[in-house]
């Protein structure tokens, strides 16, 4: 067992969702928590990278940093979302094994499942097929992540590990109307909605594909889990262990929200994959399960946006 007691612990992309809940665990922990904001390191510079490395000396790392968005995002940003997330991956990996970091775990994402993918998705899916055209430079990245973990853990014998999670949700979202993920463009949409008393609401696509939610704080829990309970080469899928369509989602949000109006499907914008339901299995074997209801956590995330919303310190853009 890894123990993070006493240790200097990176979080690296803790102003993100995913960091940031990161943060609110490790605060309960008995360690030392190192950050840098964009403005004081930029991870695509590998000068930057490596000079931080060098003058903290982190113990062990959470790879959280990246560039993220919802479909629209990845489908437009397609240049951005690949080099970025190739760049600060490759910089962050290397500089770990170079200052000698103890142990590294890589957050990364489902989306590097093909897009007809068995269901659930194990982790023996990848590479067994295409990906969906819709994030596939985004998912590239994602997979370079992972292999290039195993690559360094093959040859220097580092301790890096990988973890997938499904779709995140939670405080600290992106909420976009364009560039953001389905849970926090939802929010949103149906918010203002019903602040300006509409009459209805478009949810993109057509409501049919099926998809998996985990809460932030939830995907937090089991990274600290998988640190220190886990030591392999293999990812390892973090995921809910229901999934639901999108239609019926955008309704539970309609209620958590108390829109009362009809919902209308832009059957003209993308899909995505027909269903994104992770095999959680192995997680589970290890011992570790999801806690927080789907009605709850967006009870939870709504309760957030609607601060957020009312000071406009909401996350507005891709990044």
């Amino acid at each position: 067992m890894y123990e993070l007691a006493g240790k200097r612990v990176y979080v690296c992309g803790h102003t993100g969702m995913v960091g940031s809940a990161l943060l609110r665990r490790l605060q309960r922990e008995n360690c030392t928590l190192v950050t840098a904001t964009r403005a004081q390191v930029d991870l695509t510079r590998q000068d930057h990278v490596e000079g931080f490395f060098a003058r903290e000396q982190p113990d062990a790392v959470f790879l959280a940093a990246g560039k993220v968005g919802g479909i629209a995002a990845n489908n437009t940003l397609r240049a951005e979302f690949i080099r970025d997330n190739l760049m600060i991956v490759g910089n962050v990996i290397h500089a770990a094994w170079e200052s000698g970091v103890e142990k590294l775990l890589n957050l990364g994402s489902t989306c590097i499942y093909p897009r007809l993918a068995p269901q659930p998705m194990p982790e023996s899916a990848l590479l067994t097929g295409p990906l969906d055209p819709t994030n596939e430079p985004y998912a590239i990245a994602k997979i370079a992540a992972v292999k290039m973990c195993q690559a360094y853990r093959d040859q220097y014998g580092c301790s890096f590990i990988s973890v997938m999670p499904t779709n995140l949700y939670g405080p600290g979202d992106n909420y976009h109307p364009e560039h953001s993920h389905l849970v926090g463009a939802l929010l949103r949409r149906f918010h203002e909605a019903k602040v300006s008393e509409a009459r209805s609401v478009i949810v993109w696509g057509s409501g049919t594909p099926r998809r998996e939610f985990l809460y932030v704080d939830d995907l937090a829990e089991a990274c600290l889990f998988a640190m220190r309970n886990y030591d392999d080469s293999e990812i390892l899928n973090i995921g809910y262990g229901e999934d639901v369509t999108v239609l019926d989602f955008a309704k539970l949000v309609a209620q958590v929200v108390g829109f009362e109006g009809s919902i209308e499907l832009d059957t003209e914008r993308p899909d995505g994959p027909p269903r994104k339901l992770v095999d959680s299995s192995r997680m589970t074997q290890l011992g570790w399960r999801p806690t927080t209801r789907l009605k709850d956590g967006l009870k939870l995330a709504y309760a957030d946006f609607v601060a957020r919303y009312a000071d406009q310190t909401f996350r507005a853009n891709a990044r």
